[in-house]
């Protein structure tokens, strides 16, 4: 796929997705954080549901680590994987509170030093709450990227690697979600939705449905 063919593939989803944005809802960074954590194996939706009973009680490192594993788990106990996410959750409160004066750092090597932060995780919270960047593929952005040809690879690493290396300049801050929200809503898994894509001529996926 050549440069042009992916600047007008962005600039055409630039227009169909006027304010891509992440779906789950926070307030803060710590909020960002604490929600794409509970988010692994989990819709955004049920982490909204979640956090719209937990971030109201607690919504800082303090208050959060002053529920203490059980109170949080009362909170997030509907999410998948709640007794590994809360345990982590709770020391990634405490390491935040004792080194990083209660605010969520601006670094990668900082973020994926907490407990439940990977890669992904990290790269989600400094493009979304510090504005870098980053790419994070997940399972709606290694499918559009080999699909349509933006960024084929066998791996996520090497997805988020061509990623940066081939998304035109002025579009790697939103690229991320745009390409999300491009597979969550249209190039979906099981029957994407090619009839109604705005990118279906410029795609080069050899499987499209009418």
């Amino acid at each position: 796929m050549n440069k042009a063919k992916r600047l007008e593939i962005f600039q055409r989803l630039s227009e169909a997705i006027p304010n891509p944005e992440t779906e789950l809802n926070y307030s803060s960074p710590f909020e960002l954080l604490i929600a794409v954590i509970l988010s692994a194996q989990a819709t955004d939706k049920g982490v909204n549901i979640a956090t719209d009973k937990l971030f109201p009680v607690a919504n800082t490192p303090e208050a959060i680590y002053a529920l203490g594993e059980e109170g949080l788990k009362e909170y997030i106990k509907t999410i998948g994987l709640f007794n590994t996410k809360g345990a982590n959750i709770i020391k990634t409160c405490k390491m935040l509170i004792e080194l990083h004066g209660s605010q969520v750092p601006d670094d990668r090597k900082a973020l994926e030093a907490l407990p439940g932060v990977g890669r992904k995780t990290a790269n989600v919270v400094l493009n979304t709450a510090f504005g870098h960047p980053t790419m994070a593929v997940d399972t709606h952005i290694f499918r559009v990227s080999n699909r349509t040809k933006i960024a084929p690879g066998k791996n996520v690493l090497e997805v988020e690697m061509k990623l940066l290396k081939n998304v035109p300049k002025e579009y790697l801050i939103p690229a991320h979600h745009l390409l999300i929200l491009h597979g969550r809503y249209t190039c979906t898994a099981r029957k994407p939705r090619c009839g109604a894509c705005c990118i279906y001529d410029l795609c080069e996926f050899k499987e499209k449905t009418e």
